[in-house]
C-alpha cells in the first residue's frame, strides 16, 4: 500500500500536496468546487446582510421623517416603506440567506473531504493512491450532486410560492 505523505510545508499552515495528485482531475474537482463554494456563501452572505442593514435603514428612517413637513413626512415615510418592500421581495426571491448557509455547507463538507484524503483517514485507510484518488472523485461529486439537488429543491419552492401568491402570472 502506497500511503500519500504530504511533503513538509514551506509554513506552518500550508501543505505541499504532491504533484502526482495535484495533476489528477478529482483533485483539481475539489479545489476548484472547494473556491468556488466558499466565494459564493461570502457573495450570498454580503448580499443578505446589505439586504437586511438596508431593511433595517430604512425602517428606522420611519420615524425621523414623520418629524418633517406633513406633506413631506408622508411621501418619505411611503418610500421607504416600499423600499422595505422592494429589498425583502429581492431577498426572498434570491435566497441569499438561504443560499448562503447551504453552500458554507458544501463548502465545509468539501475541505472535510480534502482533510481525510490528505490524512489517509477514515473512507481514505488502508487505500493506495489511485484508489483513494478514485475514491475522492465519487465522493467530491456525491457532495456536489446532492448540493445541486438543493439548489433545485429551493429554487422550486420559491418558484411554487412565488405562484401561490401570483396565481394569474
Amino acid at each position: 500500500m502506497n500511503e500519500l505523505k504530504p511533503a513538509p510545508a514551506s509554513s506552518a499552515n500550508e501543505l505541499q500536496i504532491p504533484e502526482l495528485v495535484k495533476a489528477h482531475p478529482a483533485w483539481q474537482r475539489l479545489e476548484e468546487q472547494r473556491e468556488w463554494y466558499a466565494n459564493k456563501s461570502a457573495s450570498c452572505k454580503n448580499r443578505y446582510r446589505g439586504l437586511r442593514i438596508a431593511q433595517v435603514a430604512c425602517a428606522v428612517m420611519i420615524p425621523v421623517f414623520n418629524l418633517a413637513e406633513p406633506d413631506i413626512a408622508k411621501w418619505l415615510t411611503a418610500l421607504s416603506g416600499a423600499a422595505i418592500a422592494i429589498l425583502a421581495g429581492i431577498e426572498q426571491i434570491n435566497q441569499y440567506s438561504t443560499l448562503w448557509m447551504a453552500y458554507r455547507s458544501t463548502a465545509e463538507r468539501l475541505k472535510h473531504e480534502k482533510f481525510l484524503f490528505l490524512s489517509a483517514a477514515g473512507p481514505y485507510r488502508n487505500l493506495d493512491e489511485p484508489e483513494r484518488l478514485i475514491l475522492l472523485a465519487e465522493r467530491i461529486e456525491e457532495q456536489i450532486s446532492t448540493e445541486h439537488a438543493k439548489w433545485i429543491n429551493v429554487t422550486s419552492q420559491v418558484i411554487a410560492q412565488d405562484k401561490n401568491k401570483n396565481p394569474g402570472a
